[in-house]
């Protein structure tokens, strides 16, 4: 079955028949691109206006015609068009069989508006139908390389191949695999192409989980628009600062691929979202608007102090909008934002603001990647309504909504057992909500939405219900190339010593033995407040062995993750991990995501982002009991085949759980541990007869009764 993919066009109306024309009639498999690719030539970058490509048939290039009058030169154009895109094509080895190109090649002209089109077999001109009859007539030939040339034509494929060249000696060794993994996972695939390419007037949103590939279509997508619109001023913004690095890597590989030249940086700019006064690197979207506007700005510190923890750049950016005195000054063309999960909704409606009439703003998140209580609000309530009560933004064109539902990075076992953890499928029943779970989404069909099939029961509160993941949704090589045992491991250790030496020792494995580089490793400790002491020991144990580390972030800048200038093994906090992949991953101290007082729901989020950094293997370890329960946990997990089997809270036990294992700042901790205290010390001193109910007074008993009685009804709903 044909696949559409449109991106921008300066030819509209033509490339409006073409897709109308294939939208009826065209039953073959293949992929039609309407303003893509862009080649790079020695002259420049050069747009083709559209292009087939067939697994029976190879490329056929469409050179479109949107007058009434064929161009004198056409015969010229398709010399051109062909040329160009077959000097690209030869480039790849994969294509060639000796000197020659293994894909055939055609051109036609379609100028659906020409009355009278000359009869030429070699410079063959098409109008309407004719297109079909054209197609036909071509020889069909099995394309053994189609897989690599979509890959090409998409100029993916030089993005996938890693930060350096593998040097290999054995086939079975890890990082013969981790190179095979790569190669697989280098098309695109049709969901993804259509992220990339396709471009509408207003917002647009693509939703996937960790590894579905966002972070990689959104800087295609911004190299793609500035190779077809240089003139646009384009933002791309994202939470973790170490994303910086990887963005500005992939556009400009992508933009040389198509224009031949790097990006024009001015144009094309990679920013912080917060941002501070410096400028250069120091510029973000936030302070930007805050200076062009002439507004109050406020850093972190200031924040804090004037908005209150946890609120400070929601506030923030808040603030700027109620204090906007004119109307706001388009900055942008268009802004791309990743990780958008980690946002308040006033950050996106500021980037909306600082966007021209068109308000091209695509955001790109994860339903899953915090396992948030509630997913990001619909862009209905975040973008606001207008002055008629209606909604500023609505998502009605299926381009404009994107659902990225297959994962490239986490195998089955990997995705499944980061979720059963995340929400606590296979936990100890908690007395206080009567389930083990953690947390759940607020919409069920979030689950399918994800790529989660139901195997039996439903999705419906209070009911049974088992998940898995299929194929679509978990291709199978990610798991096939090693035992499920070797894919995920858990450890549990007594002392810090013997977690350190272990640790080492896994290093050096693969360093030495499994060929792997030190940039296919990263080791996360959970706790961002404890890390800088948590690394220390197995560092230097590492150091006494000749192996370079770094701390991302306290070695490094704050926008550097992986350290490309040393062959060095990256040690990391979690904020830090997200947005990057490695391999191995080795989770240190995962104890201390067992449980938590007055963050539960936290540090299970810090597990499941922690393993779904995994390209391949995961190794989590940790010291003493709850590592023991956590790993008794991970048992169950895979004595159900990965399966996530639960029973969906009904809205009063989600209610509870939500109260339960709520976020708490430090003063409400102590206001709690002083409350119970306190609660304690009275129930004894009623129960010793030190003092007597009468004495605490009518309306003091009265309702302390009442809150027990409901708490108590609320229980038994539940």
């Amino acid at each position: 079955m044909i696949e559409i993919i449109r991106g921008t066009s300066k030819k509209p109306v033509s490339s409006q028949e073409l897709v109308d024309l294939f939208s009826r009639r065209f039953e073959d498999d293949g992929q039609l691109y309407i303003g893509y690719p862009i080649l790079a030539t020695p002259d420049g970058s050069y747009p083709i206006d559209a292009i087939l490509l067939s697994p029976e048939k190879g490329v056929v290039i469409f050179n479109l015609v949107e007058g009434r009058e064929l161009p004198k030169d056409y015969r010229g154009q398709q010399d051109d068009a062909a040329n160009k895109l077959e000097a690209k094509l030869r480039n790849h080895k994969i294509l060639m069989k000796g000197r020659s190109l293994t894909v055939p090649i055609n051109v036609v002209t379609f100028a659906p508006a020409v009355a009278d089109v000359p009869v030429d077999d070699d410079y063959p001109v098409c109008v309407a139908d004719d297109v079909f009859t054209y197609l036909d007539n071509i020889e069909e030939k099995k394309i053994d390389v189609y897989p690599a040339l979509v890959s090409i034509i998409q100029s993916i494929s030089t993005i996938r191949k890693g930060r350096k060249k593998r040097v290999l000696d054995r086939d079975d060794s890890r990082g013969a695999k981790l190179k095979g993994l790569e190669n697989s996972i280098a098309n695109l695939d049709n969901r993804q192409s259509k992220a990339v390419i396709e471009m509408v007037n207003g917002v647009q949103r693509i939703r996937g989980l960790a590894g579905s590939g966002k972070t990689i279509v959104l800087a295609l997508k911004a190299a793609y628009l500035h190779a077809q619109h240089p003139e646009w001023k384009i933002a791309v913004t994202f939470h973790t600062r170490s994303l910086k690095g990887q963005f500005r890597q992939l556009i400009n590989t992508f933009v040389i691929e198509q224009t031949n030249e790097e990006p024009n940086w001015d144009n094309l700019r990679v920013l912080h979202a917060w941002g501070a006064p410096g400028g250069g690197e120091r510029d973000g979207i936030y302070y930007n608007f805050c200076q062009e506007h002439g507004l109050e700005y406020y850093d972190f510190g200031s924040a804090k102090q004037k908005f209150g923890r946890g609120k400070e750049f929601a506030s923030a950016c808040q603030n700027a909008l109620e204090h906007l005195k004119t109307e706001p000054k388009p900055a942008f063309d268009v802004i791309l934002v990743d990780e958008a999960q980690d946002f308040p909704p006033s950050f996106l409606r500021l980037c909306y603001e600082q966007l021209g009439e068109s308000k091209r703003l695509v955001y790109a998140y994860d339903e899953l990647q915090n396992l948030t209580l509630q997913s990001l609000p619909p862009p209905e309530e975040i973008f606001g309504k207008n002055a008629d009560g209606t909604p500023r933004v609505c998502l009605e064109h299926p381009s404009q909504d994107v659902i990225l539902e297959k994962c490239y990075r986490n195998s089955r076992p990997v995705l499944s057992t980061a979720h059963a953890l995340g929400f606590g499928i296979y936990r100890e029943k908690d007395k206080k909500t009567g389930t083990g779970l953690i947390q759940m989404f607020e919409h069920p069909s979030l689950w399918k939405d994800v790529g989660y099939s139901i195997c039996s029961g439903s999705l419906e509160s209070g009911q049974e219900v088992t998940l898995t993941r299929l194929e679509n949704s978990s291709p199978k090589f990610l798991e096939e190339h090693s035992p499920i045992d070797d894919l995920l491991q858990f450890h549990s250790f007594e002392t810090e010593e013997e977690q350190a030496n272990w640790l080492c020792s896994a290093i050096l494995q693969n360093l030495r033995n499994d060929e792997l580089r030190p940039d296919d490793i990263i080791v996360i400790n959970p706790s961002p407040t404890k890390t800088i002491a948590a690394v220390g020991p197995i560092r230097k144990r590492l150091f006494n062995h000749n192996v370079e580390t770094h701390l991302a972030g306290v070695d490094t800048t704050a926008d550097v993750f992986f350290h490309s200038d040393f062959n060095s093994v990256t040690f990391t906090g979690i904020y830090r991990a997200k947005g990057n992949e490695a391999g191995m991953v080795y989770i240190i101290n995962a104890q201390d995501c067992y449980s938590s007082f007055g963050n539960l729901a936290s540090v299970r989020n810090q597990l499941f982002t922690a393993i779904t950094r995994s390209k391949a293997w995961v190794r989590v370890v940790g010291i003493g009991e709850d590592m023991e329960k956590l790993k008794a946990e991970f048992e169950q997990i895979k004595n159900n085949g990965f399966k996530l089997k639960f029973r969906y809270p009904t809205e009063a036990q989600q209610r509870q759980m939500n109260i339960v294992n709520r976020d708490l700042t430090e003063e409400e901790k102590r206001r709690v541990s002083k409350g119970k205290n306190g609660l304690a010390e009275l129930i004894g001193d009623l129960e010793s007869g030190k003092i007597f109910l009468e004495d605490l007074g009518e309306e003091q008993v009265e309702r302390l009764r009442i809150m027990l009685n409901r708490e108590g009804n609320n229980h038994v709903k539940s």
